[in-house]
């Protein structure tokens, strides 16, 4: 049974390194790929700079947390003061991936129940900050659609660099539509071989309508060569 546990924590701390790939390997390829995502968001736009995000997906198990828990961290890489936020409200990780309590959040302060320098924690990663979701709220699209909302959007934007918003997928709940309207610009994350085309093209048309300004896809989980254990993360 020690050897079985043992085996448990081992599987789930090589799950919590390759997730955070761009802090525990940067030179790994796929590091690389997420600074290229980098790069061409900081160019997406020349006339105004960039300095909220945020990312979906058509469905779950895309790797959107993934996604945004690495670009958070190559942005932080840059010696910028990054915030990456839990706004999945249904289905948080970003305190498993980075090892935080949860018990003080994004919903305590969407409900004023804490300022948000108060709920926000410093990660292993330098000059990176997460602000954990905190309790699931029985109501995460009326917070996140509040007056107060925008209110702490643009004290996150004087407060950080670069403010990162992982939503949950934009087909299932309207979350990520709502925010999508209030930043600077929206990525939608898609699976090789697992997303439906007509399902992304639903994706991008619902946040397009809510105004939101698409920067781009990524391309999640495309192999590079057969027979290679290495996936690339494309910045289109």
């Amino acid at each position: 049974m020690a050897r079985k546990n043992k085996e448990n924590k081992n599987n789930k701390l090589l799950t919590l390194q390759r997730r955070l790939l761009a802090h525990n390997s940067p030179k790994d390829p796929i590091a690389e790929q997420y600074r290229t995502i980098r790069t061409n968001v900081q160019f997406s736009n020349a006339d105004n700079n960039i300095k909220s995000i945020v990312l979906t997906s058509t469905g779950p198990g895309e790797g959107k947390s993934t996604t945004s828990a690495n670009l958070a961290t190559v942005y932080a890489q840059q010696d910028l003061k990054v915030l990456l936020i839990d706004a999945d409200l249904r289905k948080p990780t970003a305190h498993y991936t980075f090892r935080l309590e949860n018990h003080v959040g994004f919903t305590n302060v969407l409900t004023k129940q804490s300022t948000l320098m108060q709920a926000v924690q410093q990660s292993e990663v330098p000059n990176l900050h997460i602000l954990t979701s905190g309790p699931i709220p029985p109501n995460p699209a009326e917070l996140l659609s509040s007056n107060y909302m925008s209110e702490l959007l643009k004290e996150m934007k004087r407060e950080f660099d670069m403010v990162i918003f992982d939503t949950p997928p934009a087909l299932a709940v309207t979350d990520a539509q709502i925010l999508a309207n209030q930043v600077d610009g929206t990525i939608l994350v898609v699976s090789s071989g697992k997303t439906d085309k007509e399902a992304a093209q639903k994706a991008k048309e619902l946040l397009i309508n809510a105004n939101g300004k698409l920067l781009g896809v990524v391309l999640n989980n495309r192999k590079v060569e057969e027979g290679s254990n290495y996936y690339y993360y494309y910045g289109v």
